[in-house]
C-alpha cells in the first residue's frame, strides 16, 4: 500500500514538471518581462502617496499638539512657525 502511494506522488511530481517544462518554453507577456523598473505613472498608482500636511483632520492636529506641548522647546517653536514644523523638527515625520 505503501508503494502504491509512493508511486502515485512519484508520477504526479512527473506530470507537473513536465507539464511547467512544456508552457515555460513559451515566451510570457506580464510585468516579469518588462523588468524592475516602471513609469512614474504607473508607480504612482501602486505606490500610497503621502498626504500633504494641510489634509490633517482637527483631531490629528490636536494630538500633534499635545504630544509637541510636553516639550518646551516644541512648543516655544509651534508658536512661531506652526504645528506641523515643530512636530517634524523635535520628532520626525509626521504619523499620519
Amino acid at each position: 500500500m505503501k508503494t502504491l502511494a509512493v508511486l502515485v506522488l512519484c508520477s504526479l511530481a512527473v506530470i507537473c514538471l513536465t507539464s511547467d517544462a512544456s508552457t515555460g518554453s513559451q515566451p510570457a507577456d506580464g510585468p516579469a518581462q518588462e523588468g524592475l523598473f516602471v513609469e512614474r505613472e504607473q508607480a504612482s498608482t501602486v505606490v500610497r502617496q503621502k498626504r500633504a500636511a494641510g489634509e490633517l483632520s482637527l483631531t490629528q492636529l490636536e494630538s500633534l499638539k499635545e504630544v509637541c506641548e510636553a516639550n518646551l522647546g516644541c512648543e516655544d517653536m509651534m508658536d512661531t512657525h506652526g504645528i506641523i514644523a515643530a512636530y517634524a523638527a523635535y520628532y520626525g515625520p509626521i504619523p499620519y
